[in-house]
């Protein structure tokens, strides 16, 4: 138990005057000369004292009480509006020096600290400035929990700012409604050995849990109209039941067809307007637009607002020998500790925390919006497999925060942004990948407007699963470094900016990239192996792959079979190119690329409706069109080459497929015994102009028969062997300049 200093009357004990004449009473000179200009100080601090606590101190008084120590105070009777200057709490200068002021027979609760038991039921009030230490309450370190004390501070309203000065025990889980309010601890070691248990399956079950309060309010009700994307303005049955600057839990109901816990809205919102009689506005402009019909539910919070924890090093409870793979039971999720939790919270921060063996996330956030979580850590929590455990901070249906500057070693998450909208992580840094965490991640519960920026580590976003919907747009990642990427979920207008995937033996040597054809630019990032998929078609712009670099593995699907929205290449180098497959329907442009695999290499499939390389180089590559649909190969100005002694540069399968050909302004080199160009197979429409070949073979007689087309002209041919089809009314060879 919490130890206290509150004393209860003894009848046997001297009298008052007796106490007093032992403790010793002076006058205002003599304090000045005892005790110094400080102890004035903080007897003057009495005149902020307030009226429900302590009567002032009447005008005339002249008598200033100073005892050495708290217990020593509490064998006094405190009379009304008498000062009391107590040297320290057991010892002089153990909590500094500490200033009361008699109550009389108040009927303020005695806490040891800063309501002290006088004698007759009398009360001594401790006089601060709105800041306390829980040296206050006799908490002088770690061998003494210190919930008592952080009970009785957070609920006085005179405090403002806790203060803590040594390493503190804390063994219950506290929930709190108090907003307003600093807890700095000082850079100290806070445990929790010994800690209550907690409930199943509870991130809030924290060391400090501060939540709102419901006003059991609900209002729920359908659209009665549209309520498109990025409007703040939404139709409600009754305008007047949500009075401006009231603050709501809002949710759609879930999409139909979809997961159980598939909604585009989840989000803790203010009203900011009545803009008639059944339409307000709110602080948000919504990210998915939701259609007339729609079901609305609005739950009415008086938020905890304004808190801010800081300055601690937070050692988690164990036992840490659990089981490693995430499976249960694991008792460990009763018996972790965490330090922090906010539900219904705004303005709520946290900054400078680091926590090990932690269970649930350090920081765990619920309904939050406008926050900020600065220069926090974790290290070695005893899972990163257990869901839910092991992070630094979640967010969940959160807006508008900031994480900055945070590191996570051997840890699940560093960051989790779950429901959430319009935050930044930036500078933050996640190592310890190959033990199973990856420190960036989203849900995929219709997450919009992140970003990311200058931050390293592992990236998953929007993966976690169908029942939430693995959906999130306009999410963008800017100077990351990192060793897996995998962003294939259904991520509308994914923007990545100078990502760099450089592959690690002992994790990924492939170095994953993975994204979505749904809008997704990115320019200037380097990875090895890249994969585009689509699996959403939400997006207007379109996907473009700028000034990239990639390595591909042997028979890597660059872009997977679903893909049917255009997906264009530009100043990009793509090398490794051994057997990889482009199986989508979709147009493919390659514009002044450079594109190169090993000479041994298998030929590269391509299956898109249309291909188009303008510009740039293609050394060593066998490109071949599947001919699974009817296609459009489009080659322009690019500069072929391979040291090759068998193969075609360019060819098509045995397909079903029409393929129509447009060769212009290629410039070809080949060895004896490759090809430039081999279309002996199925219905072809050739237009092969202005280009030169250098070497190796034209191997076209046989693609040509039947109703396919062929016109070739004003090429040059040095060195080749050709093999055209005859001239005749679908073959026309024109203006060919052939050097032997």
């Amino acid at each position: 138990m919490t130890h206290t200093a509150s004393a209860v009357a003894d009848p046997h004990t001297p009298s008052d005057d007796d106490a007093r004449a032992r403790v010793r009473s002076t006058g205002r000179r003599a304090l000045i000369a005892g005790l110094g200009a400080a102890a004035l100080g903080a007897a003057g601090s009495i005149a902020g004292a307030s009226a429900a606590h302590a009567s002032p101190v009447g005008a005339g008084t002249k008598n200033v009480t100073i005892a050495k120590s708290v217990s020593d105070l509490s064998g006094l009777r405190a009379r009304e509006g008498e000062v009391a200057v107590v040297a320290g709490y057991r010892v002089p200068g153990d909590a500094g020096l500490l200033a009361y002021v008699g109550a009389g027979e108040s009927d303020a609760a005695a806490n040891g600290g800063t309501v002290i038991a006088g004698r007759a039921g009398t009360k001594w009030l401790l006089q601060h400035d709105g800041t306390v230490d829980f040296r206050v309450f006799g908490i002088m370190g770690a061998d003494t929990p210190a919930d008592d004390a952080l009970d009785a501070m957070v609920v006085d309203p005179r405090i403002m700012r806790i203060q803590g000065s040594t390493d503190l025990l804390f063994q219950r889980r506290h929930r709190f409604t108090r907003s307003h309010l600093e807890i700095d601890f000082g850079g100290h070691l806070i445990t929790t050995d010994g800690i209550e248990e907690n409930t199943h399956d509870n991130p809030f079950g924290a060391v400090m849990f501060f939540s709102g309060v419901s006003l059991d309010v609900v209002v729920e009700h359908e659209l009665a109209e549209a309520w498109p994307e990025l409007t703040d303005a939404v139709a409600v049955p009754d305008a007047t039941k949500f009075p401006v600057d009231t603050w709501w839990a809002l949710q759609c109901d879930s999409v139909a067809g979809g997961g159980a816990d598939e909604r585009e809205i989840q989000r803790f919102v203010q009203v900011t307007q009545q803009i008639d009689g059944q339409h307000i506005r709110i602080n948000y402009l919504n990210g998915w637009p939701l259609d007339k019909g729609r079901r609305l539910t609005w739950r009415q919070m008086d938020p905890v607002a304004g808190v801010r924890i800081s300055d601690m090093r937070f050692l988690g409870a164990g036992p840490f020998d659990g089981p490693s793979d995430g499976s249960l039971p694991d008792s460990r999720e009763r018996t972790g500790s965490h330090p922090i939790a906010f539900e219904y919270a705004i303005h709520c921060d946290v900054a400078d925390v680091h926590a090990s063996r932690t269970w649930w996330p350090v920081v765990m956030r619920r309904w939050n919006t406008h926050f900020s979580t600065e220069r926090c850590s974790i290290e070695n929590p005893p899972t990163v497999f257990y869901g839910g455990a092991g992070y630094l901070t979640q967010q969940i249906y959160s807006l508008y925060g900031r994480v900055s500057d945070c590191t996570s070693s051997n840890a699940r998450h560093l960051n989790d942004l779950t429901a959430s909208a319009y935050c930044i992580v930036e500078n933050c840094h996640g190592d310890g990948d190959d033990q199973g965490g990856n420190p960036f991640t989203t849900h995929g519960q219709y997450e919009h407007d992140l970003t990311f920026i200058g931050c390293s580590g592992l990236m998953d976003i929007a993966n976690s699963g169908a029942q939430w919907g693995t959906s999130a747009k306009r999410i963008t990642v800017r100077d990351h470094v990192c060793s897996w990427f995998v962003a294939g979920t259904k991520i509308s207008d994914l923007t990545l900016e100078n990502v760099r995937v450089i592959g690690r033996s002992t994790f990924d040597p492939q170095a994953t990239m993975t994204v979505n054809a749904d809008g997704a630019q990115l320019r200037g990032c380097t990875a090895g192996l890249l994969a585009i998929g689509q699996r959403s078609a939400r997006s207007s712009r379109p996907t473009t792959i700028e000034d990239c670099t990639f390595a591909l593995p042997k028979d890597q699907v660059l872009i997977q079979t679903p893909v049917t929205a255009p997906v264009s290449f530009v100043r990009c180098t793509i090398t490794g190119i051994d057997g990889m497959k482009a199986r989508g329907a979709g147009p493919v442009e390659f514009l002044d690329c450079r594109l190169s695999g090993p000479a041994t290499g298998a030929p590269a499939e391509l299956g898109a409706s249309r291909v188009a390389i303008r510009g740039g180089s293609v050394r060593d590559v066998l490109l071949t069109a599947t001919a699974v649909r009817d296609q459009i190969i489009v080659v322009e100005g690019v500069e072929l080459g391979t040291d090759r002694d068998a193969g075609a540069l360019l060819s098509r399968a045995a397909g079903a497929g029409v393929v129509t050909w447009r060769l212009s302004g290629v410039s070809s080199t080949a060895e004896k015994g490759a090809a430039h160009l081999d279309v002996s197979a199925g219905v072809n429409h050739a237009r092969i102009t202005g280009s030169q070949f250098v070497g190796g073979h034209l191997r076209l007689a046989g693609g040509f028969s039947e109703s396919s087309t062929l016109l070739y002209s004003d090429c040059v041919e040095r060195q080749v062997e050709a093999g055209l089809p005859e001239a005749g009314a679908r073959v026309l060879l024109a203006d060919v300049l052939k050097i032997a």
